[in-house]
């Protein structure tokens, strides 16, 4: 699935937003362990096509980015753009992640990372839990989703409604410092969309 001429113009990537922000810890030389999240895009259990706009607070400095990302059963694809330059691009097939990434961006800004921020905002938080490694928890209440490394929150992820493809999302990195702000600014989505929640 290629991304549209429509996505590819507004395309400033959840990839630059959210792995900026991540390297952006002033943690010393080794900061703490990342999930490692890898879920198949068939487990979405939904086809969707969205652009959004994104806003990056950290360290006393916010970012406005847009976005531009496509999934259904079998990949995943996302397209970056930064000052109207094409910068990073991220296809995930459920086994091999390929990414290309533009030298201006510091060596720190891993795909790997946006790749699990992503899933852990979008999918279904019974997907997320079931492919947790020991040590890891997940909680969901309401509109409010907790990753927990060893009883200790790791990430926060608050949305506006019960879609998490529409409305506002804010995901708070705790360990990394950072919160990113994802507003939905058009998409559209094959089948009707998933509650954040599990009944």
């Amino acid at each position: 699935m290629r991304l549209t001429a429509i996505g590819k113009r507004y395309a400033a990537l959840i990839v630059v937003a959210v792995l900026m922000a991540g390297c952006a810890s002033t943690e010393p030389a080794a900061p703490p362990e990342r999930l490692g999240l890898k879920l198949s895009p068939a487990s979405l259990g939904a086809s969707i096509s969205l652009q959004q706009h994104l806003t990056v607070e950290r360290n006393g400095r916010t970012d406005q980015l847009d976005a531009a990302l496509e999934i259904d059963p079998k990949e995943l694809n996302m397209v970056g753009l930064a000052l109207g330059q094409r910068v990073l691009t991220l296809h995930y097939d459920g086994k091999t992640l390929e990414s290309w990434r533009h030298r201006m961006l510091p060596s720190q800004v891993r795909a790997d990372d946006v790749l699990e921020d992503t899933q852990l905002t979008l999918w279904p938080v019974e997907a997320i839990r079931k492919a947790l490694p020991e040590g890891w928890k997940i909680e969901q209440q309401g509109l409010r989703r907790t990753l927990l490394r060893d009883g200790v929150p790791v990430t926060v992820i608050v949305y506006s409604n019960a879609s998490p493809w529409s409305g506002k999302v804010e995901l708070t990195n705790i360990r990394y410092h950072y919160r990113l702000t994802i507003e939905s600014v058009g998409g559209d989505s094959s089948s009707t969309p998933i509650k954040i929640a599990a009944p």
